[in-house]
């Protein structure tokens, strides 16, 4: 396992670097990558970031200026805020023997690079991306802006349990670089298409109830995304939603992504391990923040989630 120091003196050796980002990609794998690629053009290396098919209309931004050309050839592969190959996109998979250096901040990191780097105890990836970069040499405003992405979308704009004081020193360092951190903080947290409130409107009727009503299921089935007419952008941070409602403290949104395969993303308090119940599913993440893919009709991929969180909840009584 490499240090911060390392994993700098590393990166100063390397060269036309292709840098990966996960499925469905959130605000910190691409934040991570996109400063991660800035700070290494930086050093006057070749660097780009592997495209993503999966992009939203809030990532996208901060992910295209460092997109990859058709026919580029990495000498170095690097993943960031990627716990398991599982979680690659179809085009990076060809990449999945190959990571010469993995960037990670879940417990359930695998280590599946030749060189491995993973901080557990960070509230986003964003913050051990941040110390690499600054061991590298001074962090510039283009590093700054997708780095504040990154751990401002990991912390539900710092109101998750996951924030610590360290989180907020970042934070505040990244903010004294004069970047747009405002905009940032409008269009990820407080602006929703209507798509995505009348998504959030149907999952709350349909919400089903268990252990005391302290454990909520949330379909998102793809009828109802048919219904609406909408796209991924629309679908992003569904699963934030059932942990808003009082009494629950286990959320589980359930995504349709094909015909009864089902992405279980689960948002729980201290009193449920959400890696624990979905690593027994073959996935993995955070303990208040995890998901797992289940290949199921839905009643039965219900209750095989539902099972998990009931073995590992002592008190749980569904």
């Amino acid at each position: 396992m490499l240090t911060v120091s390392q994993t700098a003196e590393f990166l100063q050796t390397v060269d036309h670097v292709l840098i990966l980002t996960h499925v469905r990609p959130d605000g910190d794998t691409v934040g991570c990558a996109a400063a991660l690629c800035a700070g290494l053009r930086a050093l006057g290396k070749t660097a780009y970031l592997l495209p993503n098919p999966e992009l939203t209309r809030n990532t996208a931004p901060y992910f295209r200026p460092y997109e990859a050309p058709e026919g580029f050839v990495p000498e170095t592969v690097i993943s960031t805020d990627i716990a398991t190959v599982g979680l690659f996109p179809e085009n990076a998979k060809p990449y999945a023997g190959r990571v010469d250096l993995a960037i990670d901040h879940h417990p359930s990191f695998e280590h599946f690079g030749r060189a491995n780097i993973v901080r557990p105890e960070a509230a986003a990836c964003g913050e051990l991306i941040y110390d690499i970069l600054a061991a590298l040499g001074p962090i510039t405003p283009e590093m700054a802006l997708p780095l504040y992405v990154a751990l401002s979308t990991d912390t539900g704009c710092f109101v998750y349990t996951n924030t610590t004081p360290r989180t907020h020193q970042v934070a505040a360092a990244l903010m004294a670089l004069d970047i747009d951190y405002r905009t940032v903080n409008k269009v990820f947290f407080r602006t929703k298409s209507r798509k995505q409130m009348q998504l959030e409107g149907a999952m709350l009727s349909a919400a089903e109830f268990y252990d005391q009503d302290r454990v909520a299921v949330l379909p998102v089935p793809l009828s109802l995304m048919a219904r609406i007419q909408a796209d991924e952008s629309d679908a992003e941070d569904l699963s934030s939603l059932g942990g808003q409602i009082e009494g629950v403290d286990c959320a589980i949104t359930m995504r349709e992504l094909r015909p009864d395969v089902w992405k279980m993303s689960l948002r729980t308090g201290d009193r449920v391990s959400a890696t624990l119940a979905c690593q027994l599913l073959g996935g993995g993440g955070h303990a208040a923040a995890a998901g797992c893919t289940v290949e199921a009709p839905f009643e039965e991929a219900k209750r095989r989630i539902l099972d998990a969180v009931a073995q590992v909840t002592p008190d749980c009584r569904l």
